[in-house]
């Protein structure tokens, strides 16, 4: 099973991924780390954990449809099977879906399909402020046609605590993040290598 990540900024959930790749605890083969922004930390962490990486903006390929299409191309280039959406910020369309049907999964720092979209961990802080939640989470899902939906494949509560500010309420659920993330993705690829399929 060749695998390719996809992110879009500082690449934490990136690196504790790949680690587990090279040491062999996830199963199957980490190829490629792909991300929408040149300078983003992510690149150097690939190349300090020697992971091929490649990187080019929507802008300089001129619209969505063609930085998919090459994007499309480039994983084919490196005969990808399954894709990991770590912090890729950015709608994934239907080129790169048609192309993996329930291949790829996605990262969610919210309980979907509570706070879907952009800033989930700052909307739900600002409820609990509001006296409306007690707890958000961690979602772990195959990604469809729709924003932060499709099939659940795991979740985890985090509590928030009446100290908490928004940082330390980040900063668990990064901690939250980097457990169960490679912990979800080991159990998709190996039930998919148990019953052979790519």
């Amino acid at each position: 099973m060749r695998v390719a990540i996809l992110a879009s900024g500082n690449g934490t959930n990136f690196e504790a991924l790949a680690r587990q790749f090279t040491t062999g605890e996830i199963p199957g083969d980490l190829v490629l780390l792909f991300c929408n922004h040149p300078d983003a930390p992510v690149m150097k962490r690939a190349a300090r954990l020697h992971v091929p990486a490649k990187a080019w903006t929507v802008k300089e390929c001129g619209g969505k449809e063609a930085y998919e299409q090459r994007l499309l191309t480039l994983l084919q280039d490196y005969q990808v099977d399954f894709v990991i959406l770590a912090g890729y910020l950015r709608v994934v369309g239907p080129t790169i879906l048609n192309a993996y049907p329930h291949s790829i999964v996605n990262l969610h720092p919210a309980l979907l399909p509570h706070y879907k979209g952009l800033h989930a961990i700052e909307r739900a802080f600002a409820d609990f402020q509001a006296g409306k939640i007690h707890q958000t989470g961690v979602t772990v899902h195959f990604i469809d046609d729709q924003l932060d939906h499709g099939e659940n494949i795991a979740q985890r509560v985090v509590p928030i605590k009446s100290d908490d500010t928004a940082a330390t309420l980040e900063a668990r659920i990064h901690e939250t993040e980097h457990q169960l993330f490679p912990q979800a993705v080991k159990e998709v690829l190996q039930q998919r290598m148990n019953k052979g399929e790519k």
